[in-house]
């Protein structure tokens, strides 16, 4: 991975997880309506799914086997 698109990973990880705390401190404390998790679950995926691609995978090291 290049470490200009890991940066860029690591900066949109950054972005969602201050937009999710951010949702998660508007949710009401009754009457949450289902859009709103809705969106919360969104961004848990697609921070999930960035996540994923920040972890090297084998053969992907640079290792000779």
């Amino acid at each position: 991975m290049e470490a200009s698109n890991a940066q860029w990973i690591q900066d949109r990880i950054q972005s969602l997880q201050i937009d999710l705390e951010e949702r998660r401190k508007s949710l009401p404390r009754h009457t949450i309506r289902p859009h709103q998790l809705l969106a919360i679950e969104e961004l848990e995926d697609q921070i999930r799914a960035l996540e994923q691609q920040m972890v090297p995978r084998s053969g992907e090291r640079g290792e000779k086997e």
